[in-house]
């Protein structure tokens, strides 16, 4: 009898264990069988221009609604200021992985990118939503060789170059022998109007002027604010007549993007075509700020003659010649690009400009 009741209960017991342990099975079987939570595309950006200047908020403006529209699938996160690739390296910098997107301006890898150097000529651009909407029609439309190892994005450009400078220029004599502060193809501006170019990105040029390094810079009037340039200058000439622009590139990996799911790369073209216009209306703004800006900090504005101004232009002209000549040589179509750009920027001259 004792026996029997020691066989019952030890059964119990086994039974009981056996439940326990199936239902410990049956709750990690539906754990398991949970589907797994997927993580965001994260993704790095790297931008030349610094957190305040209003073109790097535009970027970060553009991350974040590429993040809206995935529904937070994708998170960028942007390195202002260089600190991820400086200016000069950004481009190569996206090419080689350090970053995934990446923001500077051609000029800045001169001879990298011959054909769309001539986004940059001094042809007179009217203001930065023009400039914007040319150098990106003209990029996808022509789609060099020279920019097949990313993915364009989208291009940017900013109003006409003025020149900025420490001493009073009135006549084409008070440039002969200024050291002038350029970048890409204006330092052949430079050269062609008789001052001495002196390459450097615009990070380094408010403590060049500073410390008399130049004299004067090559600049949309942007840059005296945007990079508080105009607090080391005293004089703002309107060269507006052969205003060149600077083509600045938003590219990204072709890996990471290649890496992307169609509906996520959809989302970013979809993006980007808007983000031109809300560039472009950005370098306008950011041009009538640095106007005021200078204006508050009493500075004068040097308005130079019809007569002045047409000596300026013939002095630039073989500029444009020596592009097409350039280009020929390394099988480029230049002339047509160039005819195009003219092209474009006589419509603007009859229309409005989209705001």
């Amino acid at each position: 009898m004792m026996n029997n009741k020691w066989f019952i209960g030890m059964r119990m017991i086994v039974m009981m264990a056996l439940l326990a342990l199936g239902f410990a099975n049956c709750g990690q079987k539906t754990e398991e069988s949970a589907p797994p939570v997927a993580q965001p595309i994260k993704l790095t950006y790297s931008i030349f221009f610094p957190p305040s200047h209003i073109q790097c908020k535009t970027a970060i403006e553009w991350a974040g609604e590429i993040e809206r529209r995935t529904d937070g699938r994708v998170k960028i996160e942007v390195f202002p200021g260089g600190s991820l690739t400086q200016a000069p390296q950004c481009y190569e910098g996206v090419v080689n992985g350090i970053s995934d997107i990446g923001m500077s301006c051609f000029a800045y890898t001169r001879g990298r990118f011959p054909l769309l150097e001539g986004l940059d000529l001094p042809l007179g651009y009217p203001n930065g939503m023009a400039a914007t909407q040319i150098a990106t029609a003209m990029a996808l439309k022509y789609q060099p060789q020279e920019v097949e190892d990313v993915h364009v994005l989208y291009i940017h450009a900013h109003g006409p170059g003025l020149l900025a400078s420490k001493k009073p220029v009135n006549t084409l004599a008070d440039l002969q022998g200024l050291k002038i502060r350029a970048t890409g193809l204006s330092s052949k501006i430079v050269e062609s109007l008789g001052g001495i170019p002196v390459g450097m990105s615009q990070p380094e040029t408010y403590e060049a002027l500073q410390k008399g390094v130049v004299d004067a810079t090559l600049c949309p009037i942007e840059t005296l604010k945007g990079w508080k340039q105009g607090e080391v200058i005293n004089y703002v000439i309107d060269t507006s007549v052969i205003g060149y622009t600077t083509a600045m590139f938003v590219v990204m990996n072709k890996d990471s993007w290649n890496r992307l799911p169609a509906d996520i790369q959809e989302i970013f073209d979809e993006v980007s075509r808007e983000w031109i216009d809300e560039h472009g209306l950005a370098w306008d703004i950011a041009d009538e700020e640095g106007k005021e800006f200078v204006e508050e900090l009493g500075h004068s504005f040097i308005t130079l003659p019809q007569e002045e101004l047409q000596q300026w232009k013939d002095k630039v002209a073989p500029i444009l010649n020596d592009y097409i000549a350039t280009t020929k040589e390394k099988g480029l179509p230049g002339e047509e690009f160039l005819q195009e750009i003219q092209e474009r920027l006589a419509t603007y001259e009859t229309e409005s400009v989209p705001q």
